[in-house]
């Protein structure tokens, strides 16, 4: 392709030359793309130091780093945002597309790419209208996963030990429900206290439904048999606390029965769909929550008056019947009669057997007592006699006349009593000594007793035997 020379008029043109050269009169300096880039980000920054900018939330998108990103709309025109991840964590909501919202920044510039953005620090739902956009919109995603079906929900016990109640320790939700309990029914209450607006309040009360359910038997605060979560009423803006996700899955997931108890009957949460119960007002949770103890107790009394009457209508059916029945049975007597001459038969056959049999015992009992007598009287007469043989040879022993053939003599008295000290020997006035082939007399020499006397001849008579003696 061929290239035109320049027109040689042409040379005379400023914005056809070649080379930049300074114009005459003209005293502006050329500035870098950097230089320019600065310039314009602090005159925005100045001009522009503290915004607030109304629009529609476009491509919301919470980077990994925690920054948030989107952009504002309106019908003509388009501005991005960004959201320090500091101030993006305090968020009192879910942000998403379609919400319209009031953000509070700056606006600065990004020179990487010759745009300009709004620094946000504070964003907010920009009226109810949008705030009521944006319930709907989380309503439907939370729906979606399934967190509102009926499928989900647990049966309220009928009669709970203990009641778990999350709310606000200083408001006049629990002084009504405490009241209202017990004028039903008393029972053991435990309160879990809970900001119930404004920053961190939803993290509070989901923090307390989870602290109920993660409670065991063995903890030290006894768990709840059912938890009731409570508000007074208010705006939808007073109120959200209770719609925000992190208190609509610990009410999905909790394992111990929930009522939602938050505003009055016209206010609707989302804690309302996600607990397995709704109460218009804190006192009708509290009624849910228990029976009347009096109504109870009548209706106890009813049924054990018809249980009672039930059992005595049945027995009198019971006894008509056995009356019926008894009717057709055949008499006593003869139901009777043939067992008994059964039993006589068996008692005269027994009684006959048992005497036979007692003969035929007694009989054998004679024939092998003839036997065994002569061996048995053998028996004795061989152990008597060796124990009078035995009985003998100890007379024997004992006998003193033994004693006397192996040189031993007996001394006796006048009297023929048996001398054994030498006290009584010297005492007498004449002793006799008996040896095993006869008698012979002494005289005692010695205290009172004669020397020169002399003996006397033994008597041809038998010496009288004195007592003692054993022959």
């Amino acid at each position: 392709m061929a290239v035109p020379f320049p027109d040689p008029a042409s040379e005379t043109d400023p914005a056809a030359r070649l080379l930049a050269e300074a114009a005459p009169g003209d005293n502006v300096p050329p500035l870098s793309v950097s230089q320019l880039s600065a310039a314009i980000k602090r005159t925005v920054e100045d001009g522009f130091a503290r915004v607030r900018v109304r629009g529609e939330l476009s491509g919301a998108k919470r980077a990994a780093s925690g920054h948030f990103y989107a952009a504002l709309k309106d019908d003509n025109a388009l501005i991005d945002m960004v959201m320090w991840k500091g101030q993006a964590a305090r968020l009192a909501f879910r942000p998403e597309d379609g919400i319209e919202v009031i953000a509070t920044g700056k606006l600065t510039t990004y020179p990487g790419r010759s745009k300009y953005q709004l620094v946000v620090d504070t964003l907010e739902v920009a009226g109810e209208g949008a705030l009521m956009l944006l319930f709907e919109k989380l309503k439907a995603r939370l729906g979606a996963e399934g967190l509102f079906d009926a499928a989900r929900k647990q049966d309220i016990p009928r009669l709970p030990r203990v009641i778990g109640v999350v709310t606000s320790p200083t408001g006049a939700v629990i002084r009504d429900i405490l009241h209202r309990l017990a004028d039903r029914f008393p029972m053991h209450v435990i309160v879990w206290p809970v900001l119930v607006q404004g920053d961190g309040a939803a993290a509070q009360v989901a923090a307390a439904i989870r602290g109920f359910d993660a409670l065991t038997p063995s903890s030290p605060v006894p768990r709840p048999d059912l938890v009731i979560v409570a508000r007074g009423g208010g705006s939808i803006e007073d109120l959200w606390a209770f719609n925000e996700e992190v208190v609509v899955r610990a009410l999905a997931d909790c394992r111990i029965p929930t009522i939602s108890a938050v505003g009055h009957e016209t206010d609707t949460t989302l804690a309302d769909y996600a607990a397995d119960r709704r109460a218009p007002t804190p006192t009708a949770a509290a009624e849910m929550a228990v029976p009347v103890r009096a109504e109870l107790q009548e209706l106890l009394a009813t049924w054990n008056g018809r249980m009672i009457g039930a059992a005595n209508r049945q027995q009198g059916l019971w006894s008509e019947r056995l009356t019926a029945l008894a009717r057709h049975l055949p008499r006593r007597e003869a139901l009777y009669a043939p067992q008994r001459q059964r039993l006589d038969d068996s008692g005269d056959r027994l009684d006959r057997s048992q005497r036979q049999r007692l003969a035929v015992i007694t009989e054998r009992l004679a024939t092998r007592g003839a036997s065994l007598r002569p061996a048995l009287l053998a028996r004795r007469w061989d152990r008597d006699r060796a124990q009078l043989e035995g009985l003998g040879r100890l007379l024997d022993s004992l006998d003193p006349r033994a004693l006397l053939s192996r040189g031993y003599a007996m001394v006796r008295d006048a009297g023929g009593a048996i001398v054994t000290t030498a006290a009584k020997a010297r005492a007498a006035s004449e002793l006799r000594l008996q040896f095993a082939d006869g008698e012979v007399a002494v005289q005692p020499v010695g205290d009172g007793a004669s020397p020169s006397r002399p003996a006397r001849k033994p008597s041809q008579e038998p010496a009288k035997r004195g007592q003692g003696e054993l022959f």
